[in-house]
């Protein structure tokens, strides 16, 4: 059994970035608390123009490990303010409509963040129609016009739900934007470890940017670093609670371990590494299907330069792109423990060739 320890996974740290507004496209804050935690214990740390953070641990070694959690959320953006100063929006990745209504928001305005409201008709009036979608939703920060809305807001600026994180039972943790920032933290915790350990292979924990709406930080970050092997650290769909068929989509569950990608991107001989690993340290893995992409940073890293093998390992989430995302601190300790202990064990001279025997 896994036994929780706060210092051990340096929780405060992902209660500040769970904290921290990181919309896809804006993510300059979130990267700043990244790299001021990381450069601690770091040999190295880069950014690019696409606004990843890398920390890097052993730079000399030709055989380059880089694991790859995304720190930007979905968000909404602010496409026009009618004349009474309300602000309409569209989505910035996967937003829900349903998920929006009634909500307390914060838009990252101009000059400084303003709390407003996602305004709802009244069921005495009508309510919202069954097929509603973001247009017919609207955000209200009690401006009198479009003028003095003006004065704080332009279009172009990005809103977040205005949540705070929740401790559940001291097993798990719920809030906004769990996708993808717990994986932001876990590269952050395995370099920590791994910055103890006297390595073999030269390893680069990226915070990447934009992975919500068009995976353009995590190619950024493969075609810089020019990896031997890459790991994305992002979360999957659980099918533990209520209302999910999981006849059709599979069991995945909280507290049942880190899941592992199956399918044609991924590197069969990565996860045998981690396979091996899971097994030594007699932790559980879950398995998901990847049959042709994985939806994550794994498939641009995969397509840079001469093509880089890639696995992908994901924590278990519920209730995905909403504004109570779960997961459980089991699962982040475990995946933190399986990485660290396959990355400190490897010799740099591993091969993924999958024809090799």
């Amino acid at each position: 059994m896994v036994i929780l320890n706060k210092e051990d996974l340096k929780q405060d740290f992902l209660i500040e970035l769970l904290n921290t507004p990181s919309p896809s496209g804006q993510e300059m804050d979130i990267q700043k608390k990244w790299i001021n935690y990381v450069e601690k214990f770091a040999d190295e740390i880069r950014t690019d123009h696409a606004g990843n953070a890398i920390g890097i641990l052993n730079p000399d070694a030709p055989f380059k490990v880089l694991l790859a959690g995304h720190c930007d959320e979905i968000a909404l953006v602010i496409n026009r303010i009618d004349e009474s100063g309300y602000l309409h929006f569209d989505k910035v990745g996967g937003v829900n409509p349903k998920s929006a209504v009634g909500m307390k928001v914060t838009v990252l305005g101009l000059h400084d963040s303003v709390t407003g409201v996602i305004g709802v008709n009244a069921q005495h009036h009508g309510g919202l129609k069954d097929d509603f979608g973001l247009e017919d939703l609207f955000i209200d920060c009690g401006y009198p016009s479009k003028e003095e809305a003006e004065k704080d807001v332009q279009i172009g600026d990005m809103a977040v739900y205005k949540t705070t994180p929740e401790i559940m039972q001291e097993r798990y943790v719920s809030g906004r934007g769990l996708d993808n920032r717990t994986g932001a933290f876990i590269v952050a915790e395995v370099l920590r470890q791994l910055s103890k350990e006297d390595l073999n292979v030269g390893v680069y924990a990226a915070s990447t940017v934009n992975e919500e709406t068009n995976m353009g930080g995590a190619y950024f970050a493969a075609a810089g670093i020019e990896p031997t092997m890459a790991i994305a650290c992002d979360v999957t769909f659980a099918t533990d609670y209520p209302g999910v068929n999981t006849n059709k989509h599979g069991d995945i569950t909280l507290d049942g371990g880190p899941v592992l990608a199956k399918g044609a991107p991924i590197n069969r001989k990565i996860n045998q590494l981690l396979e091996q690993t899971a097994r030594k340290l007699n932790i559980k893995l879950q398995y998901e299907l990847t049959t042709a992409m994985t939806g994550t940073d794994a498939d641009r890293m995969r397509l840079t330069g001469q093509g880089v093998p890639v696995s992908l390992v994901s924590l278990p989430l519920r209730y995905m792109h909403s504004p109570v995302e779960t997961a459980a601190f089991k699962d982040i300790k475990e995946e933190i423990t399986l990485l660290v202990e396959m990355i400190s064990t490897m010799t740099g001279e591993e091969s993924l060739n999958p024809l090799d025997d």
